[in-house]
């Protein structure tokens, strides 16, 4: 797997009110990679090239694998075969079982929802006394906005930040809004950021699966241009979890837990 850039110009055929013509646009690229936990392949992402680090070990706290960096005790990758590999001090999961789980996701009938509940219920509630006001949020959500230069060009990828009363701390762009928050959280963890106090930062729909992501990162408040699910809010109301959507312009809607927004 070479070396890609997150776009590339590719030639198309555009059509307009009756006239064909060719030009050049930036379109996303897309790469796999796999991730090999203690020797055993664990699992593959399809993701934006860049970040892979970042990606590999969000994957693994946003699923409880890793639960502070003394856990990981060894990291290379192999970015021209799409190849990560990650040795840490905790025992390999049952890989079937992890598997069935993310297999499942992707039926229709399945055992998916049960799985999902356990891990609903493995995560405690958030403990944090963080405010925020209503403005700093908005001045957040629209530097976002602003940096996704990505998604400006190609309309093809998710944004996802973390930050905090000062601004913006970190930033990916990836076709999967999943890999995009992954990124995020690997950062976090990889630096050592105390994430107890931030806001996570989100261009689209805040999903429960992205809301369970933020409750095993310790993240107690989620930030988005879109709206939530229902689930959603259910869930952030037992975790504690403030989540504000559509925020946009000079408005927001506080969905759970308002006491964290102040004015």
């Amino acid at each position: 797997m070479a070396s890609l850039e997150i776009y590339r110009p590719r030639e198309i055929t555009s059509y307009d009110q009756g006239v064909f013509t060719t030009k050049e646009v930036p379109v996303v690229q897309e790469t796999p990679l796999t991730l090999f936990l203690n020797h055993a392949e664990l699992v593959t992402m399809v993701c934006s090239p860049g970040a892979y680090q970042e990606l590999g070990v969000g994957f693994l706290v946003s699923e409880g694998l890793v639960q502070q960096p003394a856990d990981i005790v060894g990291m290379s990758l192999r970015e021209e075969v799409g190849v990560l590999q990650i040795e840490t001090s905790c025992p390999i999961p049952q890989t079937g079982t992890f598997l069935r789980r993310h297999i499942a996701s992707c039926c229709g009938k399945s055992r998916a929802g049960l799985y999902f509940i356990n891990d609903a219920r493995q995560l405690k509630p958030i403990e944090s006394d963080t405010r925020y006001s209503a403005q700093h949020l908005l001045q957040i959500i629209n530097l976002l906005e602003e940096r996704s230069s990505t998604f400006r060009l190609t309309g093809g990828v998710h944004s996802a930040a973390l930050a905090d009363q000062n601004g913006i701390i970190c930033m990916y762009e990836d076709i999967g809004r999943h890999n995009a928050v992954d990124k995020v959280l690997g950062y976090a963890f990889l630096n050592e950021i105390n994430t107890e106090d931030k806001c996570l930062l989100l261009s689209g729909r805040v999903a429960s699966e992205i809301l369970i992501k933020a409750a095993r990162a310790h993240i107690p408040v989620v930030l988005s241009r879109t709206a939530p699910t229902g689930l959603t809010i259910d869930l952030a109301e037992e975790l504690n979890i403030t989540v504000v959507g559509f925020a946009r312009g000079d408005r927001f809607s506080v969905y759970s837990h308002p006491e964290r927004v102040i004015s």
